[in-house]
């Protein structure tokens, strides 16, 4: 058993010794099984909330009103969730109404994948009343039950299907990818910022193009901000390679791609961060300057490490070359530059300004643009004194 499951061991022994029940539940289970990375695990048990905040000395109440409680313990923090079942869902979010259970089987029949749905007990035994451990060996995606039905409960979960497409290398069962067609116009009702989290997750996933063709057959993609007329220029994404690019490569090359002529407001439709927004315009602005940009020892120091690499993997990318190679690339010459970093020149604006003898103003920071330049062409050597006869020379001085 994974060490972090070993850790909350017990966890669970203290609830059973209580007299309730107590499983590892979820997204851990899933990939215990798969041998994948384990980051948390969550419990799920027959105690209520407040039956476990008799069990714990120290709890906090992140989430009480749905059956979830933080026990506060000398060996961590543990999220434990009562066994429940949901009521209907109208704003295909969240339930309007939870009701906690004793079942086990009743919980897990409210979950959304069968591969999400197995728990497992402290000796390692795995519950699994709806084949998840055959779906996962089969690699395939099937809701728990009824998939229109899942999807109404909470239309993400259409994301989310096509996210673990990504992820995992799986495929989508028939039944899910059909209802997940007719059901696509339903994402509408869930926040950007939510559909964000699983399309960047569906962007750094190994299988990503599997599951960008998936979400262009089901026609989900007329649902996304600034997508609807966008299908056929993602599709000429499906013939790059994709493998090693993360997210915000991804973005740059989706913006690259279908050509938005109003960059900005396209991305902060998806609700994207500020400084991811600026990092991807900026990579998309040195990706068109080909092929000035390799070439430019300024461009790449004015573009910094991150954004150089990303820029080449970018380029690479449209140009059909490998990325991994352009990633070393980039990171080739980046390294190889003579200063990386205004801290590393030589001189500084107070040094200008000793030397002309004239009070700042914007001249410094257009001088000392031309000493970064000088330097990183080899016109000069990064040496305060040569710099100093380089501008006289040049009467900069």
């Amino acid at each position: 058993m994974d060490q972090l499951f070993l850790k909350s061991v017990p966890i669970l022994e203290k609830i059973e010794h209580a007299g309730f029940e107590a499983y590892f539940v979820g997204g851990s289970v899933r990939d215990y099984i798969l041998g994948r990375p384990i980051n948390d695990v969550d419990i799920a048990t027959s105690a209520t909330p407040l039956e476990i905040k008799e069990v714990f000395p120290k709890t906090a109440d992140i989430g009480i009103d749905h059956g979830t409680v933080l026990a506060i313990t000398a060996s961590g923090t543990y999220e434990i969730t009562t066994f429940r079942t949901e009521g209907s869902y109208s704003d295909f979010r969240r339930p309007d109404s939870v009701q906690f259970v004793r079942s086990l089987r009743e919980d897990l029949q409210r979950r959304d994948f069968t591969i999400n749905a197995m728990a497992m007990d402290k000796a390692g035994n795995i519950i699994d009343p709806f084949n998840g451990k055959r779906d996962l060996s089969e690699q395939r995606i099937i809701t728990v039950g009824n998939p229109h039905e899942r999807f109404h409960e909470d239309a993400l979960r259409m994301m989310r299907a096509l996210r673990f497409v990504s992820q995992l290398g799986f495929d989508l069962d028939y039944d899910t990818f059909h209802s997940l067609q007719v059901n696509a116009p339903i994402i509408s009702k869930i926040a950007v910022e939510r559909i964000l989290v699983e399309f960047e997750k569906l962007m750094d996933g190994t299988n990503k193009k599997r599951a960008i063709s998936l979400l262009l057959e089901s026609g989900l993609y007329q649902y996304l901000p600034r997508l609807s007329d966008k299908k056929d220029h993602l599709r000429k994404i499906l013939d790059l390679p994709l493998r090693h690019l993360k997210a915000a490569e991804l973005w740059s090359l989706i913006m690259v791609q279908t050509n938005d002529d109003e960059m900005e407001a396209a991305l902060r439709a998806w609700k994207l961060p500020l400084k991811t927004i600026r990092n991807v315009q900026r990579i998309v602005q040195l990706v068109k300057q080909e092929p000035s940009f390799e070439k430019s020892s300024l461009e790449v120091f004015q573009a910094g490490n991150d954004l150089t690499v990303q820029a080449f993997k970018v380029r690479a990318s449209l140009t059909g070359a490998d990325v991994f190679d352009a990633e070393e690339s980039g990171r080739h010459h980046y390294d190889s530059l003579t200063i990386k970093t205004m801290s590393d020149l030589a001189v500084t604006g107070t040094d200008l300004v000793n030397w002309r003898q004239e009070k700042p103003g914007p001249w410094v920071k257009a001088v000392l643009e031309m000493i970064v330049k000088a330097v990183l062409d080899g016109q000069v050597r990064n040496d305060k004194e040569e710099i100093k006869r380089w501008l006289v020379k040049c009467n900069l001085s």
